[in-house]
């Protein structure tokens, strides 16, 4: 999809959902459009309703940042939002403008030693680390045990969005499917935005349109969001239901890559079948193979 459409879609998109009563307009008599009218929304900005609708279809190049968040206190943005309507405008600027913002790198092929050895360091809890396409670049031992229906399954690739719209055993392992798969594409979204030339995701997300109907009426919906913290749940075959609390760290010489890191609570259940899960890891990996011998 091309900036300017998702731009305009997007504007219109929060814009309905809110009503007058909301911000404080006493609308009288039947309105022909759901939400606010688009010149509520450039009246209450503070500009024309001729520049409004010029953002609306999609014309965001040369807006000025103090513009894009009135527009967001408006509509009530929230912070994710916010972000992403700074990111498409970014994105509608000359490519000149573009490279004298900040200049983009080539992603790297690989997780440096280092930073594989932070990984490693973490012991406790699964950590791995993660791009913007969803996909899992490295874990430590504990994340690699947690997330093996994941990286096991062949037919994603160590991706996470395929796992959960493409594999059935997703919804199993994420016994909350639809908020994994809302998160998921509301994720999607925001890398979009801030990168829409990135190829490898511009494919993925074609591929996601194109295959599940569940993505693309999510996409639908123009969500976006900042996976910072939260709460997941989980269904592991080998040890069963965990309950953890995630931090989302971001790596900023590489943008879009982020270590997530899943703790549970002390003294909880999950802390012991996580700890079990841990000796499970450790014996299949210090396990020798079996040799074959011969009696005499």
């Amino acid at each position: 999809m091309g900036n300017r459409i998702e731009a305009g879609e997007f504007l219109r998109s929060r814009r309905a959902r809110l009503t007058p009563e909301q911000i404080g307009i006493i609308s009288g008599g039947r309105r022909r459009v759901p939400g606010l009218r688009r010149e509520e929304v450039a009246m209450l900005a503070g500009t024309s309703s001729e520049y409004y609708a010029r953002m609306e279809r999609g014309d965001l190049a040369g807006v000025s940042a103090e513009v894009l968040d009135a527009v967001g206190r408006v509509l009530r943005l929230d912070e994710a939002e916010t972000q992403y309507l700074h990111e498409l405008a970014r994105s509608a600027a000359p490519a000149a403008a573009r490279r004298s913002v900040s200049a983009r790198r080539p992603a790297p092929s690989g997780v440096r030693p280092s930073l594989q050895a932070f990984l490693d360091a973490i012991t406790g809890a699964p950590a791995w680390v993660m791009n913007a396409q969803r996909d899992i670049l490295a874990t430590n031992t504990l994340g690699r045990a947690l997330m093996a229906p994941l990286l096991a399954d062949p037919a994603n690739g160590g991706n996470n969005a395929r796992f959960i719209f493409f594999s059935p055993a997703s919804r199993t392992f994420y016994p909350d499917w639809e908020s994994a798969a809302d998160s998921t594409v509301a994720s999607l979204r925001t890398a979009a935005g801030r990168n829409p030339h990135d190829t490898g995701l511009t494919n993925l997300i074609g591929e996601l349109v194109t295959r599940s109907d569940s993505f693309r009426s999510r996409w639908s919906a123009h969500n976006v969001r900042l996976h910072r913290t939260g709460v997941k749940r989980i269904v592991h075959p080998d040890v069963g239901e965990l309950d953890f609390i995630y931090e989302g760290l971001e790596i900023p010489d590489h943008p879009g890559w982020m270590i997530f890191a899943y703790t549970a609570r002390a003294g909880s259940p999950t802390e012991e079948r996580l700890r079990l899960l841990g000796s499970l890891a450790a014996s299949t990996t210090q396990t020798p193979a079996p040799t074959s011998t011969r009696e005499g």
